[in-house]
């Protein structure tokens, strides 16, 4: 059992082991290589930022519920007959 388990793990690892690297030499231009480091920000405006794209999770429910009563509500619709009974007994007069 052991035996199998191991040969089923490591010969994953000797297949990608034969695999071809892309090249990745020269990959950067020179102009890239010249270039200024980035500048640094103050992080506090940053995690400002991320904390105001945050969910509201009272009007997510809300939203959520309203919109389930509204698809049940469509799909009740849905389940009602499409005809009429006149409109039946009219097609089924025309089938005979």
């Amino acid at each position: 059992m052991i035996r199998r388990l191991s040969l089923c793990l490591i010969t994953p690892v000797l297949l990608s082991a034969c695999t071809q690297f892309p090249a990745l030499d020269r990959t950067l231009t020179p102009a890239l290589e010249a270039a200024d480091y980035p500048a640094l920000v103050p992080l506090e405006p940053l995690l400002a930022q991320a904390t105001a794209g945050q969910v509201d999770a009272a009007q997510t429910k809300s939203t959520l519920t309203s919109r389930v009563s509204r698809l049940r509500a469509r799909a009740a619709s849905l389940r009602n007959p499409v005809l009429t009974s006149a409109e039946r007994q009219r097609l089924s007069q025309g089938r005979q």
